[in-house]
């Protein structure tokens, strides 16, 4: 079988859930043609730089620099439409040049066509807006459902259990229930990594692990947020800041370490032996630490004014899942 995959480049979580789909088609036997653009397929090309991979029409996002994001949510409409459109082109494009028996989109609007089988991959089935815009949410989840509507398969990475699950109200609980089929969670590290213990080998300990992703510039405004908080720390702290892109030389400030990426063999052990780990509230983030069972280690900074990250946070603290939250709201 040949299969197309294609994540959306907001933040790494699109793509690194797409990793482990990837490994199990690829243990099948199957073809797998990767696409995408940004750090999106910069990671994904860094995990199987043997694939083929397709250059798609880049989405151009940016946060503002204040809490709220109301006025990112109104000019990102637009900008997902014109994506959308963009996407949907391409994908015919291709397909004139080469058959694929399957696409998988995960999250890339537009990426569906009548030729041949579709997934859309989404664990925002309803979607979440800020309060101030709240008025709009009912009109967000229809177009929402619109799109997905019109590929063959929904997959949701989460339990099937509506009360069990880990994207809570995102992934359950209303009359769009029914086009989904929950996958489980879906992460580029596995349930055997996290009963193995870990081995550092040279590889220094950090009594706290910060991980930095999403779109700028609130991924620099909070690397800038740790800097100030850890630079003083009397025990070593270590920021992985999440830029695929550019040289991989380590920096330090006080006794801050940052380095711009790290593979996921570098990562797991030093997931592990951290006493804290900061992250922001993605949801690929929570479906990789309740995998390791790592959660009871987090601090949650869901990034401001982004309504799904925050929704998260809560859901997980109010289940009691063992950690500690912070908001920015």
């Amino acid at each position: 079988m040949k299969i197309l995959i294609a994540p959306l480049n907001w933040g790494l979580g699109h793509a690194t859930r797409c990793i482990p789909l990837i490994r199990q088609y690829l243990t099948a036997g199957d073809e797998v043609v990767i696409a995408g653009d940004g750090d999106s397929l910069r990671l994904l090309r860094k995990h199987f730089p043997d694939l083929r991979s397709i250059d798609l029409p880049s989405l151009e996002l940016r946060y503002t620099q204040n809490k709220a994001q109301r006025g990112f949510y109104l000019r990102a409409i637009p900008t997902l439409v014109r994506h959308a459109i963009g996407n949907k082109y391409y994908l015919h494009k291709q397909l004139a040049i080469e058959h694929f028996d399957l696409v998988i989109s995960d999250n890339r609007f537009g990426f569906f066509t009548r030729q041949t089988r579709c997934v859309y991959i989404t664990h925002q089935l309803y979607v979440i807006l800020p309060k101030r815009l709240r008025w709009l949410q009912p009109l967000a989840r229809a177009m929402h459902a619109c799109i997905y509507k019109r590929y063959n398969e929904v997959w949701v990475p989460d339990y099937a259990d509506p009360i069990n699950n880990l994207a809570g109200a995102l992934s359950h609980g209303g009359r769009f229930d029914r086009y989904a089929k929950y996958i489980g969670p879906l992460s580029r590290f596995s349930i055997s990594q996290a009963s193995t213990p870990y081995t550092l080998h040279h590889t220094p300990t950090y009594s706290t692990l910060a991980i930095l992703s999403g779109l700028e510039p609130q991924r620099t405004l909070f690397e800038q947020e740790l800097i100030t908080r850890f630079k003083n720390c009397t025990r070593p702290v270590l920021i992985v800041r999440g830029k695929i892109a550019g040289p991989a030389t380590a920096t330090q400030v006080g006794a801050v370490t940052l380095v711009p990426h790290m593979d996921d063999e570098q990562l797991l052990p030093l997931l592990q032996q951290a006493k804290k780990i900061i992250v922001r509230s993605g949801y690929s983030t929570i479906m990789d630490l309740s995998v390791l069972g790592l959660l009871s280690k987090a601090e949650f900074h869901p990034t401001p004014g982004q309504s799904e990250q925050e929704y998260l946070a809560q859901v997980l603290m109010h289940r009691l899942r063992g950690f500690s939250a912070v908001s920015h709201s």
